[in-house]
């Protein structure tokens, strides 16, 4: 068995569509348990895009799932079902977790930052900077950005990594 550093520095392949269901099937029923630990109903969709496993976790009482649906709480849930699923399959997982539309409420929400970074390019900045994210939300960054006709790039090591917009 590998240590956790041998994992982190090996470089992980593309998943099949198979492990990406397999990796799906685990999410889901980690998470099941942690509904059922904190007494909330949810219902559990998994999709498998773009080389990755989705599940998200919905609820015709919006309520219910407030509280877990915060950008923060979405995240450290992700990082703790994608600990699990690498836990249980032995690979590294870029699963994502949606809980309750919190992907599309932060895809609006890196938007209006993609616009306000616009914004000060308009107004004369050579470059402009955004705040540190994870890979996949730099990802949606440079769609928005070059959607909208600018250029990006990543900057930083770790948590540290943000994006730089410039006029295309």
């Amino acid at each position: 068995m590998m240590t956790m550093s041998e994992q982190i520095a090996t470089e992980p392949t593309a998943a099949t569509e198979e492990q990406l269901e397999q990796e799906g099937d685990v999410a889901a029923d980690f998470l099941e348990g942690l509904l059922d630990i904190a007494d909330i109903d949810g219902d559990l969709a998994l999709d498998v895009r773009a080389g990755r496993a989705y599940v998200s976790v919905e609820a015709d009482d919006v309520a219910a799932l407030s509280t877990l649906s915060h950008p923060d709480t979405v995240q450290a849930l992700q990082e703790l079902t994608r600990l699990a699923v690498q836990n249980s399959t032995g690979r590294f997982s870029r699963l994502i977790l949606d809980i309750g539309g919190s992907r599309d409420a932060r895809q609006r929400q890196l938007e209006t930052l993609v616009d306000r970074a616009i914004q000060r390019l308009d107004e004369g900045a050579s470059q402009a900077s955004l705040p540190a994210m994870s890979s996949y939300e730099r990802k949606l960054v440079h769609d928005i950005a070059a959607d909208r006709g600018y250029s990006s790039e990543s900057f930083g090591e770790g948590a540290d990594r943000h994006t730089v917009l410039r006029r295309g």
